[in-house]
Parts: structure tokens; sequence; C-alpha cells
């Protein structure tokens, strides 16, 4: 086994449930998300040939399977006419309120608010989601550690907002028996 081998195997064997849990971010449907998670897979197999220790694994798995992921939106949604920035999620029907709670899991509404979001903010929230500081978000994203922050801030805000208000919808229709 090479080294590339044994770094790939590693990284995977330590970040691969998060792996699966940003594809899922970047994909809706099963067979779209396999593809991904597929591409991202290869992608880093191949990237740890150039990989210097410069910064972690961990951020660098991260980039590398990010910029796979929106180099995907980007080529399925040439226009991403049906992406949406957070002023624009603000302003939209929320897809909570199409649910009942019995009906669809809180944790899939949460997803589907994600998929909507545009990729750099999907990347940001994602990180966030796996539990990365703002320091190493800024470094697989570009942005500054202030700016992540302050998106995240923006992000958990918006999401819980739509929680509550999906929470409260249902509670107010009556119960069909």
């Amino acid at each position: 086994m090479s080294a590339q081998d044994d770094l790939y195997n590693e990284a995977i064997n330590e970040y691969g449930p998060s792996l699966e849990r940003l594809a899922r971010a970047y994909e809706a449907e099963n067979e779209d998300r396999r593809d991904l998670l597929q591409e991202i897979h290869i992608a880093i197999w191949r990237s740890f040939e150039l990989y210097n220790a410069r910064c972690s694994v961990r951020t660098w798995i991260f980039r590398v399977a990010h910029n796979v992921a929106v180099s995907r939106v980007m080529r399925k949604r040439r226009f991403l006419s049906d992406l949406a920035s957070l002023e624009d999620l603000e302003t939209l029907p929320d897809p909570a309120a199409e649910h009942s709670a019995d009906q669809k899991p809180t944790l899939d509404q949460v997803w589907e608010l994600i998929q909507q979001l545009k990729p750099l903010d999907r990347q940001v929230i994602v990180s966030y989601l796996e539990e990365m500081d703002a320091a190493s978000i800024g470094d697989v994203t570009g942005l500054s550690p202030q700016n992540v922050a302050t998106r995240i801030h923006r992000i958990k805000n918006l999401l819980a907002r739509r929680y509550q208000k999906g929470v409260s919808d249902d509670r107010r229709q009556p119960k069909q028996r």
C-alpha cells in the first residue's frame, strides 16, 4: 500500500460518516447522493498525492469534498435559479409548513432547508454541524473567521425561526382521526 492509500483509508475511517452527511446536504435523492459521494471519495484519494500537511487532514478532506460538491451543483444548476440566499429564504414558503410533525421528521425538514441554500452557505452550515470551528471553516471556504461566525449565526437563526414556525403550525392544525 502507498502513503496515498494509507492517508485515504485513515481519513475515510475517521470522517466517512461526516462525508455522507455532507453529501446529503447537497443531494436530496439517494442515487444522486451515492454518485456525489463516489466522486468525493475519488477526489479525496487523488488529492492525497498532493497533500503536504499544511493543514489538518480533516480540513483537507472537507475542502476537497466541498469543492467536488459545489462543482457538481454548479454543473447541474447552471443558473442556480432554485437556490436561495439567506435573505431570499426568509421570504420563501417554509417547507416545514407543508408537513405535519407525524409526516416528516424534523431532521429531514432541516436538510430540506439546507439543500435550498447557495453552495457557500451550505458549506458553512454543514461544516459547523460537523463541529468545525470558524477558523477551520474559513480554511475550507476561504472566508474570514468573522464572516464564518456571522453566517453561522444568521443560518442558525433562520433554521430556529423555521422550526418554531413549523411546530406552532402543527399545533394549530386539527388532528385527523
